[in-house]
Formats: C-alpha cells, structure tokens, sequence
C-alpha cells in the first residue's frame, strides 16, 4: 500500500463532546501517517487515488487506552469478590505475585506476548501502560508492541517501599535501573516510548520521587501513576506524607503533575477543591477507570473534571478492569455517571437526568484520550494521525431489521468482541 490512500465506510466519528459525525460510504484520506480529510465523496483531486470499499462496515478513529497493567493481563475476570479488607489482598493474592514471575524473561515473553496479540484485535491503537519494575521484561514488552505496529507509552515501574519480600527494589536499584532503561529507549522500539511510572505514593519514598523528578526534567519524559482512587488510599498517603492540602501534591511536589511534562493520573475518584484546583492549573489527563471503580463501589466524577477544563480519557485497568475491548468499558462510562447524578446532584424527581451520553463516552475514548499524545490522534479530521479501525457487525445484525450507523455502535459497545475487527491502521500502516 502506498502512503496515500483512501479507505472507504460508514464513517463514525466525535469532533466534540456533543454528538457523532457520520459520513455513512464516505472516504477517509491519508498521506504520510496523517489525515488529509474525511469526505461523503472523493474529491476530484484525489481521482485515481487507491482505494479500500469496506462496503457497508463501520469505521472508527483507533481509541487510547490511557491505563493498562500489561503483567496483569493473566488475571483478568478474577479478584473481584475476595474478602474486602483494603488493598493488601488484592496485591497480596494477585498482582505482587504475578507481576514478581516477570523476573522470568522466557516467562514474560510468553505473557506478553498473548497481551500484543490481542490488544491487536481490538480497537486500541495507542496507549499509555504499566510494566513490572523489570527492566529486561519492560525492554521486550515495548519491542513485541512496536512489531506489531503500535503506538504509545510503557512504563517501567517504581516501587521501594510497600510491596511483597522480593518484589521492591532499593532506591539505589529503582533510580539506576530508570536510567539505564530511559538510555536504552532512545533510537529503538519505534513509536513505543517510555514513560516514567512510580507505582503511587505509598509505594515509592521521598528520596526516589526526588530523583525521579530531576529525571522526568533531564530527559523529558511523561509521568503516569494513580491518583485518588480509594479513600483507603488517601488517608495512607495522609499518614506518609503529612499536611498536604490533596493527595496531588505528592507528586506536583516533585514535579511529577504536569508541571514540567504531560502527566497521566489513573482513577481520580475522590478529589477535594485543591486537588481540582492543582489539576486545572497543571498538565494532567484523568485516565478514567469506569468498570474498575464500580466493582470497588466508586463513582468518579467525571462531568466535574470536563467542567474545570481537564482533560479525560479512558483506561480498561486490566486487570482491575475485565477486557482489553475499551469500546466495551463505555456502557460502564454512562451508566456511572448517571448513577452519579441521580445519588449526589438529583433535586427534583422530575428532573431530566444529567449523565455523559455515548457520543460523549466515545469522545474520552477517541479525542480525548488521543489528546495525551504528541500528535493529534483519535478523530478524523485533518492533521490528526491516521489511526483506524474497520468494524463487521454482520454477526450482530438481523435480516429483517435496519440500523443506522450510531445504533450499530451503540449494540458494538455491548455485545462486540474481537470478532467485529476486520481492519486496523495506525500512523497509516495496516496492521492487522
């Protein structure tokens, strides 16, 4: 296939928040990686150009997974009705042991490698996702994702305090091992880049997130880590870091929360007025967790964050979260926030309920969560990246029924699978 080229669909996709643009047979153009335009006809200047007729099947800009546990991939679908008593049984039973095995090269390789092959077969085309405090597995973890053509971010984990005997590191160890990992990055693994990733507060001591912080200005990397997600955890972070105004100022402190480079923080359930107002002042993305919160009876507050003009978009958190299919976690995004309005904001019984729609759900998923990235990515319309991917519902249809291109989506959404991905371009390469 040439660099310039035309793929031709139901086109579906949300500039805004508000409402789907819909191009049903129309043609989306790509020269060099990037959208030239999104067109009902090909224009006469563009004559002659290849073409690829998907016929009747949908196409839709790739989506951003902003928060993904790779090594957690293996216990997906299980942890969820284990004894409630705070955080330590989780890790305790499932993620510290698992993540420990990938100390295990030929292990890791056989893990993650069924992680890429079937993050591929899905709508994600970019994301930002943690490894395991190994800097080996997280050298071949973003190589298996780049031959495969994807792009993002991977983080190698921080974590020397707060974890299970022989899963820490030293300070010493987590700071050198950054540094020989951030060195290593440079000039390999195509568009997979690093990401700095101390695990949350509790689990990293003042001294690394000082150095950590001189290390996100020296190379200029992105943060990612967890902000705010239990309020369990916050009074922790009380505890180890005392007479702070909000959790965020355990990282804003060091220079970890957008004020020197773009920061991801994953959850963000429970922020008070200084948080909110450290996160509007600041470079931060809220990877928003819908499915993980819910099982954990939280709601997050969404609709608050788009007010303050910050940014969202969405995350699977598996394995907190049960599939990699993020179109699937965007009933979980507007069933929340309507459960939300009708418990904290609903005043009068007949009141129209206020919630995110599934045009605004897809928007965080598309454009808002593509937003993190460099380059324009997650929509299509001109200059954004050319990621795409072309859905077959034909399993889903019905002869005797028919459904416009946003019903179609809306049923992909909860009933599609891997099935459905018929096609998949990123940076305008076909790779699936």
């Amino acid at each position: 296939m040439s660099s310039t080229y035309a793929i031709r669909g139901n086109l579906i996709f949300t500039k805004t928040p508000e409402k789907f643009t819909v191009l049903e047979h129309g043609y989306l153009i790509c020269e060099d990686r990037t959208i030239l335009g999104a067109f009902p006809e090909l224009p006469d200047r563009y004559r002659g150009m290849e073409v690829t007729d998907y016929g009747e099947r949908l196409i839709i800009p790739g989506l951003s997974d902003l928060h993904l546990h790779a090594p957690q991939y293996g216990f997906r679908g299980m942890g969820h009705y284990i004894p409630r008593d705070g955080w330590t049984t989780w890790f305790d039973l499932y993620a510290f042991p698992e993540e420990s095995r990938y100390a295990d090269l030929d292990y890791a390789r056989r893990a993650y490698t069924r992680l890429a092959d079937d993050l591929l077969t899905t709508t994600t085309t970019r994301f930002a996702m943690f490894a395991t405090l190994h800097r080996p597995a997280t050298e071949l973890l973003m190589e298996l994702l780049s031959e495969r053509g994807f792009a993002g971010y991977v983080g190698k984990l921080n974590m020397d305090r707060n974890s299970l005997p022989g899963y820490q590191e030293t300070t010493e160890e987590t700071i050198r091992e950054t540094i020989l990992w951030l060195n290593n990055c440079q000039g390999h693994f195509g568009d997979i880049k690093p990401i700095v990733t101390p695990r949350y507060t509790p689990t990293s001591t003042d001294t690394s997130m000082e150095a950590l912080g001189k290390i996100v200005e020296e190379y200029r990397v992105p943060v990612m880590s967890h902000l705010s997600e239990g309020l369990n955890e916050i009074e922790w972070v009380k505890e180890l870091k005392p007479g702070l105004s909000c959790y965020g100022e355990a990282y804003d402190m060091y220079g970890m929360f957008g004020s020197v480079t773009p920061t991801i923080m994953a959850h963000c359930v429970y922020p008070n007025e200084a948080e909110l107002a450290l996160m509007s002042r600041r470079n931060v993305t809220v990877a928003h967790c819908a499915q993980c919160n819910l099982s954990l009876g939280n709601i997050a507050p969404i609709r608050t964050y788009l007010e303050h003009g910050i940014r969202v978009g969405l995350g699977t958190d598996v394995a907190g979260g049960d599939t990699l299919e993020l179109l699937r976690h965007l009933p979980f995004v507007t069933d929340a926030s309507y459960a939300r309005w009708n418990l904290t904001e609903r005043q009068d019984p007949m009141e129209e309920p206020k919630g995110l729609d599934l045009p605004a759900a897809f928007y965080l998923a598309s454009k808002g969560g593509g937003s993190f990235f460099p380059q324009k990515a997650g929509s299509f319309e001109e200059g954004f990246c050319f990621d795409a991917v072309v859905l077959d519902d034909q399993r889903l249809s019905d002869e005797w029924h028919s459904y416009n291109p946003i019903e179609r989506l809306e049923r992909l959404t909860r009933m599609g699978d891997d099935r459905e991905i018929h096609a998949k371009y990123i940076n305008g390469k076909k790779v699936l």
